[in-house]
């Protein structure tokens, strides 16, 4: 028996260092995300947009993941001195497609593609401005999908940081068709 462990700690030694198994079928992690649309806006200016989400990731047989989740994204135009909100709330379900990985299984990138439902409004519903004006976009319920590039880091064996860009194409809107975004998040691994 001491043979055997020695052995064990000697290939160990000889390898590298021992990673967790990670990408594991039937795995789950629960992640949380926030990211900038259509651009960086910095500055209280005529325009103003985040998004923001929640998603469970499933992982299959082959490394690759499914995705389901819940999205708000906000999107302020200005009109005069004011800024005119544009809600939309979306659910997703899409699956990623693992491409490439480092040796060390740290650094994972993916290609995903994801079906989308909402709802989006336009100032809360209140159609008349504070001058008299009348908004003529109506709320309307969104269809459509997203095509998505992440890059997960595992910063532990729990814990992975997110790097994504993704643009939504979502059909019904009577703002906007496409939003591009670019943002981050953090994956935490439940089993």
């Amino acid at each position: 028996m001491k043979r055997i462990v020695l052995f064990m700690t000697l290939c160990l030694a000889l390898i590298g260092q021992a990673h967790a198994q990670r990408y594991l079928p039937a795995q789950k992690g629960l992640q949380f995300t926030a990211s900038a649309v259509d651009g960086f806006y910095l500055e209280k200016g005529d325009k103003q947009a985040f998004a923001g989400g929640i998603a469970l990731s499933t992982y299959t047989k082959n490394g690759n993941r499914w995705v389901f989740g819940a999205e708000y994204l906000q999107k302020s135009y200005g009109y005069k001195t004011e800024l005119i909100p544009t809600s939309q709330f979306t659910a997703e379900g899409g699956y990623y497609y693992k491409f490439l990985s480092d040796r060390s299984k740290t650094f994972f990138f993916s290609i995903g593609a994801s079906a989308m439902a909402g709802y989006e409004t336009v100032n809360w519903g209140e159609s008349l401005l504070f001058d008299g004006s009348t908004i003529t976009s109506d709320d309307n319920f969104l269809y459509g999908g997203a095509v998505t590039f992440e890059i997960e880091t595992y910063l532990s064996d729990r814990i992975v940081l997110l790097l994504n860009v993704r643009e939504r194409i979502l059909g019904g809107s009577s703002i906007n068709m496409f939003h591009m975004q670019i943002g981050g998040g953090i994956k935490f691994i439940l089993n």
